[in-house]
């Protein structure tokens, strides 16, 4: 079937009352932006509806993009008629033959924004039923989980035809819950966290530490790949990589060795914090859960977040390691986050790092080192690359193995 247009229906944007119309406009944005190189389907974001008219883009193709779109409840690829009762019965009796198999059963559901047109909802839902009774031999009506559902939606610039109806991604549109900085390792966790923040609307920009020669290149190829990945929920996304090399090597020479990952951990953050100072970020998000390692105790997290007053947001918080590794695989960051390319979360970890420290001897330990140089010189040092859908950074997983091997 050569569908004219996919009809997208909202999930929680129908609760937003006077901010509808702006969440209904993100979302026409960020589908424009996944839908970038097809520039022949035009976006038209509506009060109850978007339209997507396809003027021949292959529909499978649009619809994979749409899946991962935040602020969908589901969307149907739909064929138009004009608003003509002939064309709707020929056009239905059309789509149930491609579906058709002996025994089925079906359900009708009209939908009128036009309550001009001949027939009421209630009128149309019983003569389509009928005609598709009279087509088939062996069909039968059943309202509660039918086989096929032919939507039948009576608009004011024609009819829309559908027989299929796909789940979208829920959530909110990426950007209608402001803006955050995600503090990107390239681990499992921080991926996943990135994720579950787009879902509930943050425009995420990704801050990544490294610390060559520390770290390879490899390792900051591994963490842009990942934002890319990403991409297909919002179709683009800042990746910020801070130098940390000096700040990693000071830390090491001048704090005991049990405090050196929470000193540097304090350091990340008052990294991310300035940098959402600089960029209107609203909040800072990680990829730490509750007791997960042993840095990720209610003590040290105490002890780190003593350094700033912006909200610091975990998604993973009371998650287990198993749940995070099945939302990795469903989002396609999980083969990635396992290529053991060290990053600076890793590097200098001391054998037997402090679970429980002390924020008084947190804050004097952290006195031996110049913080405000440090940063600043950082700071300094930025780096910052908008990623697009599509862009690879890694080279074929098939040679990356190899080197390793």
């Amino acid at each position: 079937m050569k569908y004219d247009e996919i009809m997208v229906r909202y999930g929680e944007l129908s609760t937003k009352g006077k901010n509808r119309k702006s969440f209904i406009d993100r979302l026409g944005s960020n589908v424009r932006n996944v839908l970038h190189d097809y520039p022949e389907v035009k976006v038209h974001p509506d009060h109850d509806r978007m339209h997507l008219v396809l003027n021949g883009s292959d529909s499978d193709g649009v619809m994979a993009r749409l899946q991962n779109v935040f602020g969908i409840e589901n969307y149907s690829p739909s064929v138009k008629v004009d608003l003509e009762q002939s064309a709707v019965d020929a056009k239905a009796i059309e789509l149930l033959t491609e579906q058709y198999q002996p025994g089925m059963t079906f359900k009708i559901d009209t939908r009128r924004s036009n309550h001009h047109f001949g027939l009421s909802t209630y009128e149309m839902n019983d003569h389509v039923g009928g005609v598709i009774l009279q087509a088939f031999d062996d069909i039968h009506v059943q309202m509660k989980h039918p086989d096929v559902t032919l939507r039948v939606e009576v608009r004011n610039n024609g009819i829309f035809l559908s027989s299929h109806t796909f789940d979208g991604a829920m959530g909110m549109p990426v950007g209608t819950a402001g803006k955050g900085m995600m503090m990107l390792s390239g681990g499992i966790d921080s991926p996943v966290a990135a994720y579950l923040a787009m879902k509930r609307g943050v425009q995420v920009e990704m801050v990544h530490f490294f610390s060559p020669p520390y770290t390879s290149q490899q390792a900051l190829d591994k963490a842009m790949e990942l934002t890319g990945k990403l991409t297909a929920y919002t179709g683009k996304i800042r990746f910020i990589q801070v130098p940390f090399t000096k700040i990693q090597e000071e830390v090491k020479e001048k704090v005991p060795e049990g405090y050196l990952m929470t000193v540097q951990r304090r350091m990340m953050l008052r990294l991310t914090v300035a940098l959402a100072e600089q960029r209107h970020g609203l909040g800072i998000f990680n990829g730490e859960s509750l007791g997960q390692v042993a840095s990720q105790t209610m003590e040290s997290m105490l002890a780190i977040n003593d350094v700033t007053a912006m909200p610091i947001l975990r998604p993973l918080v009371s998650m287990d390691k198993n749940e995070i590794i099945d939302i990795a695989k469903k989002i396609d960051t999980f083969d990635l986050s396992v290529l053991p390319f060290e990053d600076c979360c890793t590097i200098f970890a001391p054998p037997a790092p402090k679970t429980r420290p002390n924020l008084e001897r947190t804050r004097e330990f952290e006195k031996r080192i110049d913080v405000d140089g440090l940063v600043a010189e950082a700071l300094a040092g930025v780096k910052m690359t908008e990623i697009k859908p599509g862009e690879t950074f890694l080279n074929q997983q098939e040679d990356v193995f190899a080197e390793l091997l």
